[in-house]
């Protein structure tokens, strides 16, 4: 089976991305996924895209949370990709 790969859009100095954060890493204690950060400020077109949504959390490519992420929904939304 293919490795979950949870995307999560981001940029520096914003507290709820840094929140965000620490819950979707405390559930890498039970689910195996791997994590990859985006910093939006990268990119225009992120920018454009995501700018007054983030955090935004994409699990395989799904655009699954943004805003203020629930640590429940995201692992709800793990187990229906597993």
């Amino acid at each position: 089976m293919p490795q979950t790969v949870i995307t999560f859009y981001t940029r520096k100095r914003c507290p709820l991305c840094e929140k965000a954060k620490e819950l979707i890493l405390e559930l890498k204690e039970e689910w195996n996924f791997s994590f990859e950060e985006i910093d939006i400020d990268e990119s225009d077109e992120l920018t454009e895209q995501y700018g007054i949504m983030i955090p935004v959390v994409h699990i395989n490519g799904e655009e699954v949370a943004f805003g203020i992420i629930n640590k429940m929904d995201i692992r709800n939304r793990l187990q229906e990709k597993t």
